[in-house]
Order: C-alpha cells, then sequence, then structure tokens
C-alpha cells in the first residue's frame, strides 16, 4: 500500500545522533587506512591494493551475512531494480575512487594526503544540493568553503608543481568519484547496508584485481596480502557499512560533515605509522579545515518539510508515520521491511 498522505515532520534528535555516531566512527575506521595503505603500496602497486582491500572487506561482509543466512533481521533487500545505481556505484566509488587515492598518496606526503581528502566532504554537499535538492543553511555553505580554501593552500604546500600537481589532482578526482558514489549509495540506504556493501566491495575488489593482473601485475607476499585484506574488512567493510547508515539516518550532505573528519585521523595517524613531520604550513592548513568541520559539525537540520506519497520499501518499525496492519501480526517496536 502507499503512505496515506503526504506529512510534515522534523529530524528527531535521536536519529540525528545515531548518524553522528555511525558517521564519525565511519569516518575514523576509513582515514586510518591512508597512511597504513601508504606502507603497503611500495609491494602491491596501486591497482593490486584496491582490489586487496576491497576483496577484504567483500569476504568479510560475505560472512557476516552468512552468519545471518543470508539476511540482515527487519532490512529490505536489494532487487533488480537497483542495478543501474549499483553499477554506478562501483565504477565511481569502488574502482575509479581508490585507485586515484592510491596513486595520489604515491606523491604527496601522508600527512598531505590525509588531509586533501577533506574535498569528498565539499564535492558530495555540492552534488547533494545542486543535483539531489538536499537543504543546506548558511552555516554548511559556510563550512564547505572554508574546507575548499584549505584545501586550495595545502595543494601549493611545494614549489614541485609536476610531482604534487598530479597527487592534489588525483586525490581531488577521486574525492569528486565518491561525491558521486556518496549520493547514489545514500538512495540506496533504505536497503540491506550490509547486502549493499558487500555487493559493493566485492565486485569492486574482483574488478580492481583483474585490472591489476591485465596490466601486468603480480601478487604480493603474504606479508602485503594479509594485512590489506584486514585493513580492507576494518577500513572499507565496516566503514562503509557504518556510513551508509551514517546516509540514511541524515542524508549525504549531513553525512559528509561527518565523514570529512577522516583525514584528521589519517593525519595525526601519518606521524608514528609513517615518520613523518607535520610542518608549519600543514598545522595551519590543517587548522583552517578544522574550522571548516567544525562549522559542518555544529549546523543543525531543524527546517519543516514534507514527504510526498510514494511506493517505496524500507526498514521501519510501527509508529505515528507507520500505522498499518499486516496479515501476519508484527510487534510494536520490531524492525521489518515491505513495500507501502
Amino acid at each position: 500500500m502507499t503512505t496515506s498522505a503526504a506529512r510534515s515532520e522534523v529530524a528527531g534528535g535521536g536519529v540525528a545522533l545515531r548518524g553522528a555516531f555511525c558517521g564519525i566512527a565511519a569516518a575514523g575506521l576509513f582515514g586510518l587506512s591512508a597512511p597504513v595503505a601508504k606502507l603497503l603500496l611500495p609491494e602491491s602497486g596501486p591497482l593490486m591494493l584496491a582490489g586487496l582491500l576491497y576483496l577484504g572487506a567483500g569476504v568479510a561482509l560475505s560472512l557476516v551475512l552468512s552468519a545471518r543466512h543470508g539476511e540482515s533481521p527487519g532490512e529490505a533487500p536489494l532487487t533488480w531494480s537497483d542495478a543501474p545505481l549499483l553499477g554506478t556505484i562501483v565504477a565511481t566509488g569502488g574502482v575509479l575512487g581508490p585507485v586515484l587515492m592510491l596513486v595520489g598518496l604515491t606523491r604527496v606526503s601522508g600527512v598531505a594526503g590525509s588531509l586533501l581528502l577533506n574535498l569528498e566532504a565539499p564535492f558530495t554537499i555540492l552534488v547533494a544540493v545542486g543535483v539531489f535538492r538536499e537543504h543546506l543553511g548558511r552555516r554548511e555553505r559556510l563550512g564547505v568553503a572554508v574546507i575548499v580554501v584549505g584545501s586550495v593552500l595545502l595543494g601549493w604546500r611545494s614549489g614541485s608543481v609536476t610531482g604534487n600537481g598530479i597527487g592534489v589532482f588525483a586525490l581531488a578526482a577521486a574525492c569528486a568519484c565518491w561525491a558521486v558514489d556518496n549520493n547514489l549509495t545514500q538512495r540506496l540506504s533504505v536497503r540491506d547496508p550490509v547486502a549493499l556493501v558487500r555487493f559493493k566491495t566485492l565486485a569492486s575488489g574482483v574488478t580492481n584485481l583483474l585490472l591489476a593482473l591485465a596490466a601486468g601485475a603480480k601478487l604480493p607476499a603474504l606479508t602485503v596480502i594479509l594485512p590489506a585484506l584486514l585493513l580492507g574488512a576494518a577500513s572499507y567493510g565496516l566503514s562503509i557499512v557504518l556510513d551508509t547508515y551514517a546516509l540514511r539516518l541524515v542524508g549525504a550532505a549531513r553525512e559528509a560533515a561527518y565523514f570529512a573528519t577522516a583525514p584528521f585521523f589519517g593525519a595525526l595517524a601519518a606521524v608514528p605509522l609513517l615518520g613523518e613531520s607535520v610542518a608549519a604550513l600543514e598545522l595551519t592548513v590543517g587548522g583552517v579545515m578544522a574550522c571548516g568541520v567544525g562549522i559542518l559539525l555544529r549546523a543543525r537540520h531543524g527546517h519543516r518539510h514534507q514527504h510526498d506519497v510514494v511506493m517505496h520499501e524500507h526498514s521501519h518499525a510501527h509508529d505515528e508515520h507507520h500505522a498499518h496492519t499486516h496479515a501476519v501480526p508484527v510487534a510494536s517496536g520490531e524492525l521489518h521491511s515491505h513495500l507501502h
């Protein structure tokens, strides 16, 4: 059945808090992957490492789904109608994005690379607002502008235009790919997040591995494969599942604000892991970006809006917005999914 009527509502505080937790936890796990991946790159190469990272995530999530007998309780399954979005998500977020990021990381320092990944936030917000018509207030627009200014300053950190310029461009292009991926994933976030991310990571992992082998790359030693698989399980598998929940709960524009903290986790980890020092310019740029992230995090989504009548399927419990009956009774508060 369809929803009974269009209605107005404001975002709940509990939902916003859960979205913030999922977004920041996802950011922390993903941010740590940048300096660790930089350690693994010399023995693997960008395509091979991207394949191993995503394959580790896909295998881990397959084990989770297997333990649950192929589905998450109360979640809506993926359908064939999702195929076009899934294909685009895999191409942009699972293949182009990671490869461009890893190429970029070979041409900039770990600290600079981690901070440049802040561009994902403003790119995601611009796509969410400009293409998908999400609401963005003045405070959020200011935060986007501050982060972009910091990223531009970071791109000028060295006089070596050739090397660092290519690295900066590759990382910016990776963030643009992830911006598209984030917004399309938000469209599918009503589906089972574990099944969605499992499909994305397995497809991305296999594609990147095949591309690497076709280009003449060889599988690295087990001392590289095993850490890459484990890193992928945490920083790509669990991280992306948590991020998908954040997309569902707060939308792509606000998820980007929380995920913008990822580069700061990476920048901090790069110092002990890579033995890098933080220069005065990087500290300044980091401070500018931190101000932008802070502005975004302090923004509140409280305007009233309407949801039009539409046939859809998503995980829900019976409440004031989902008051309907079933042939087989469903307990109050129990999560379930069906067309309605």
